[in-house]
């Protein structure tokens, strides 16, 4: 007899699954004017920021480089982009396909203090990664503080009354 770890959570994800696969064949059939509608993939998307840069990392494995539309507009970026199915294997042989294809759509509103001139766009191993510089009046600025140079302040005397 083998034993076999129960996972509490097994369940729970697979119902996930099944929803999130619900919503998006639900959503996919309302109309073809909408992109957000129409967007058969979300791609999950890093972004974390230091002094100097601002940077988003989204997954997107199996794509081209001519695959990917990013714009800065109004202080809004956008990534569009579409992951072809490949097409030379026909479709009844398949015995199960989960991964998702199709265009998706991210908008990331981007603060005030980003320079939208300095915008650069890499992607390696199936990761896409966007990096916005900051704006040098954005970045911290390091003031040194001089030791010794400065007056001793001074407590200000008290002031005696003669006794009477």
């Amino acid at each position: 007899m083998a034993i076999n770890r129960w996972d509490p959570f097994r369940d729970v994800l697979s119902l996930q699954n099944r929803m999130n696969s619900l919503f998006q064949d639900y959503t996919r059939g309302q109309g073809e004017s909408d992109t957000l509608a129409t967007a058969a993939f979300v791609p999950p998307v890093d972004v974390y920021e230091d002094e100097h840069k601002v940077v988003l990392k989204l997954e997107v494995p199996g794509m081209k480089q001519e695959d990917f539309d990013i714009r800065v507009e109004n202080n809004t970026l956008t990534v569009r982009g579409e992951r072809k199915f490949e097409k030379e294997e026909k479709e009844e042989n398949f015995h199960r396909i989960e991964r998702r294809y199709g265009t998706f759509y991210r908008a990331f509103t981007v603060p005030n203090t980003i320079s939208t001139e300095n915008v650069d766009a890499s992607y390696d191993a199936g990761v896409l990664k966007i990096e916005l510089q900051k704006r040098a009046e954005a970045k911290p600025k390091q003031i040194k503080v001089s030791v010794g140079s400065a007056k001793p302040i001074e407590a200000p005397k008290a002031e005696t009354k003669p006794a009477a």
